[in-house]
Order: C-alpha cells, then sequence, then structure tokens
C-alpha cells in the first residue's frame, strides 16, 4: 500500500513538473510549445510586425484580418497563405471575393517564416507564425495582449469553396450570429471580434450602397464625409474615422452613433440580438476582457496537431 502510494506521489509530481514546462495547454496546444525547439520565436515575430508598423500603421490591421479569414476557413492552418499553383493544378484561397486583392500582410510572415527557416529549420508552422503575429499587431495598436498558443501544422490544402462563404460587409447580425455558431461560437465572441474593425481600412465598392439611399442607420453627417471621401468605388478610408491606428473601443461608440462604416457592423447595434454587448463593450475593460478570450476561442479552430498536415519549408507553398 505505501509502495502504490509512493509511486501516485511521484506520478503526480511528474504530471505538475511537465504543466509547469509545457505552460497552460488546450488540447495539444501550448503556450511554451517552442521553449526549447525554437525559443526566438516570439521576438522575432514580434520584431518583424514593429518593424512593418513603422512604414504601414494598418499592418497591424491586416494581420488580424487574415488570421480570422484563416481560421474561419478548414481552421487555423495556413490555408490563407498558399498560392494557386498552374502547375500541379492547385487552387488556393486568396482569390475569392472576400480575399482577392484585399487582404493584406503575407510579406511579414515571409519574412519571419525565412528567418526562423535560418534560425530552427523545420520546425515553426506557419499557422502559428500567423496567430503571433496577429496577436502583436493588437498589442502594439495599444490593444490587450493574451498568451499566444501555439503547437499547430500547416494544411496541405485549401478551400476556394469556403473562402467564398466568409461573413461579407453587407451580412445581417442574424446571418452573422448563425456563421459563428457554425463554428461554435457566440453571441460574444461575434461582438467582440467584430471589434477588430477598430482599426484598418475599407474599399468604398463594400459600403456603396449605403451612401445613395437615405438609410436612417447612418449619420447623415458622417455620409456626407464619407462621399466626399469616396470618389471612386476603389478608394479607401477608415474603418473608425475618430482614432484610426489605435486599438480601442471607438468602434463600439461609433455604432451608437449610427457611425459604422459597413452594414455588418451597424446592424449589430440595430439588432436585439447584439446591441446590448455593443453598449457593454464601450467599457474598454469589458472588451479587451471578451476580445482577448474570443481570439482565443478562434485561434483553436480547426487546428492540426501531432502528425497532421505538415510544417511547410515556404507558407505559400505546399512541401
Amino acid at each position: 500500500m505505501a509502495g502504490a502510494c509512493q509511486r501516485l506521489r511521484s506520478l503526480l509530481i511528474l504530471l505538475t513538473v511537465t504543466a509547469l514546462l509545457l505552460g497552460p495547454v488546450h488540447g495539444q496546444l501550448s503556450t511554451s510549445f517552442y521553449s526549447n525547439s525554437c525559443p526566438s520565436v516570439y521576438s522575432t515575430v514580434r520584431s518583424a510586425v514593429s518593424n512593418a508598423l513603422q512604414s504601414d500603421p494598418r499592418a497591424g490591421a491586416k494581420l488580424l484580418r487574415m488570421f480570422f479569414h484563416d481560421c474561419f476557413v478548414q481552421g487555423c492552418d495556413a490555408s490563407v497563405l498558399l498560392d494557386d499553383d498552374t502547375a500541379t493544378g492547385f487552387t488556393g484561397e486568396k482569390t475569392a471575393a472576400p480575399n482577392a486583392n484585399s487582404l493584406g500582410g503575407f510579406n511579414v510572415i515571409n519574412s519571419v517564416k525565412a528567418s526562423l527557416e535560418i534560425a530552427c529549420p523545420r520546425t515553426v508552422s506557419c499557422a502559428d507564425i500567423l496567430a503571433i503575429a496577429a496577436r502583436d499587431g493588437v498589442v502594439l495598436a495599444g490593444g490587450p495582449t493574451w498568451e499566444a498558443e501555439v503547437g499547430r501544422r500547416d494544411s496541405t490544402t485549401a478551400s476556394l469553396s469556403e473562402a467564398k462563404n466568409l461573413p461579407g460587409p453587407s451580412w445581417t447580425a442574424a446571418q452573422q450570429i448563425r456563421a459563428f455558431q457554425a463554428k461554435g461560437m457566440n453571441k460574444n465572441d461575434l461582438v467582440a471580434l467584430s471589434g477588430a474593425h477598430t482599426f484598418g481600412m475599407a474599399s468604398c465598392n463594400l459600403f456603396q450602397n449605403r451612401l445613395s439611399s437615405s438609410d436612417p442607420s447612418m449619420d447623415a453627417t458622417f455620409r456626407s464625409t464619407l462621399q466626399s471621401s469616396c470618389g471612386t468605388p476603389s478608394a479607401m478610408v477608415d474603418l473608425d474615422q475618430g482614432t484610426p491606428v489605435t486599438f480601442d473601443t471607438q468602434y463600439y461608440t461609433n455604432l451608437r452613433m449610427n457611425r459604422g462604416l459597413l452594414t455588418s457592423d451597424q446592424t449589430l447595434a440595430s439588432s436585439s440580438q447584439t446591441s446590448r454587448l455593443v453598449n457593454t463593450f464601450t467599457s474598454q475593460s469589458a472588451f479587451f476582457n471578451q476580445f482577448t478570450k474570443s481570439m482565443l476561442k478562434l485561434g483553436r479552430l480547426g487546428v492540426l496537431t501531432g502528425n497532421q498536415g505538415q510544417i511547410r519549408n515556404i507558407c505559400g507553398k505546399v512541401n
């Protein structure tokens, strides 16, 4: 009996030590997955994102958007990074309408990958690089931080058809809620993650319908300002006209003033299913707290771990 108790104590000690070494774990993702195999991964990504922001203040918004578009199609597997390959007949997701000529930040991910392939060859996945970069883009814009979970592997496939059905700028709150529920996410996640539109830009053709109508959900002065800015459908304007490069709660304040740019944004303030959350998230602590929870939840969607998928040598191409 004494021997059995001793073995049990030894097992508990071993499990405790293992947990401390791995850090917080969710499934097979861990905050310390690369502690031994590539300890420079976090600093390498942070440096690259910081440098990118020097030349493009909206780089963080681009990386965050890319992460969402990746995770909502097949899961967080870096499928969004894959290029079309006419030689093999491979079709990626970059030409899908929600992605074509609008996603940005690929150069940042490719630069980090090239650096890590020198420091830690065939070790860090493109999916993890994107997850960390999205986090850093938020933090460096004044937003909240969280421990980025890693341990993902990269897909060998992509889904153009799924990418075509990403939530769009004209979607109602009800449509967005259904899309999030299909991914195991809820209204809190939807409204919090929509707060990513507190920085970044949008093309005028995404909300042109609101400018040419007497849409009562858009403030008249705001509409006039946008009409002046949108000389052509391809013109770009800030999603948040108040603090366009800062990650803050201004997005929700804008919605309450009928100054949401996209229909998909403003509908969150008018829908009985989401309006309460819009009001709640005008509080920075409430928004930041839920945003970090929702980002961790998003980052766990459909991940490949263990022996699934691969660690790509180049993010835009399957090995």
